[in-house]
């Protein structure tokens, strides 16, 4: 599981930081959450692939956190994209975005699809034979939702002396990758932990994006690997933070103690700081294991 941050800066873009963006990589598919001014640009000089991306999840319509998807729509249609493309993000996306290609004349010539979100529960948005994506409802001044990524298991691994020793034909060998029972033409039934062996541990991460201190969704997170959670102030300022339902490095850290996650990475920097290792300095006070997030910084979650 790779996560490479290509802006993770609050508000508004500067020549040195950019608004939030992600790319997830997870079991060869590679999501796109948020998509602020500058996504492209990004994308490019972190040498990602755009062909790669077929969906996008935008947490909310703050422009911070999608004003670079009408221009991302539209340089894949430049590029001659063909594959499909599909947008998950609040009821009003879809208006949004067509509106803007509408009145520019460029439409895509691809397909674009948007799944537009209302729920203020948690739902399946997203699923296919490896991976499964469910919305993290959140608490902000607009409809907000974040994103949680999970693996679903991996095929075992096959233990080649043990079909070999059985004279086990290759035809059964998915059979037991998936977990099945051998009998053999005497009758003898193999069972499947002799045959293959435990596969590898599933990854998990959830984008928790702009969002006021909130303990309701700690049993949507509990038990992740990864945990991305917005950090815009410091205590010294939560009284910004409460006004605006923002959340402080210490209230980030709390969220991710009490949910029991492995590792808490941090983001949504207000620009008024003179270093985001303060951030870190804050919230390793309640909560050991802290990454700090920056533009361009990859993570490899192995």
């Amino acid at each position: 599981m790779r996560l490479t941050i290509l802006g993770c800066y609050a508000a508004t873009p500067r020549t040195i930081t950019n608004p939030t963006s992600q790319v997830l990589e997870i079991r060869n598919r590679m999501f796109l959450i948020d998509c602020g001014e500058g996504t492209q640009v990004q994308l490019r000089k972190n040498k990602l692939k755009f062909s790669k991306i077929n969906h996008i999840f935008i947490s909310h319509l703050h422009g911070d956190h999608f004003y670079g998807l009408v221009g991302l729509i539209s340089t894949f249609m430049l590029l001659n994209r063909q594959t499909d493309l599909h947008v998950y993000g609040p009821k009003g996306i879809k208006e949004i975005i067509l509106l803007q290609l509408r009145y520019s004349n460029s439409f895509t010539g691809y397909n674009l699809y948007f799944h537009e979100l209302e729920s203020k529960e948690s739902e399946v948005i997203f699923e296919d034979e490896k991976v499964i994506v469910k919305t993290i409802p959140l608490k902000h001044r607009v409809y907000t939702n974040g994103y949680l990524f999970q693996e679903k298991p991996k095929e075992r691994k096959l233990n080649v002396e043990a079909v070999e020793k059985y004279k086990i034909d290759t035809a059964y060998f998915r059979k037991i990758k998936y977990g099945g029972d051998i009998t053999l033409d005497n009758g003898t039934v193999i069972p499947n932990a002799e045959l293959s062996f435990d596969p590898e541990p599933t990854k998990n991460y959830a984008f928790c994006s702009d969002t006021m201190y909130d303990e309701t969704l700690i049993p949507l997170i509990q038990d992740v690997d990864v945990l991305y959670h917005e950090t815009t102030f410091l205590e010294s300022e939560a009284n910004k933070a409460e006004k605006t339902m923002h959340s402080t490095a210490k209230e980030a850290a709390r969220i991710a103690k009490l949910a029991n996650v492995k590792q808490l990475l941090l983001g949504h920097y207000s620009t008024r700081y003179s270093s985001i290792e303060l951030f870190k300095q804050e919230a390793e006070t309640i909560f050991p294991n802290v990454l700090l997030g920056d533009d361009g910084k990859v993570f490899d979650f192995d």
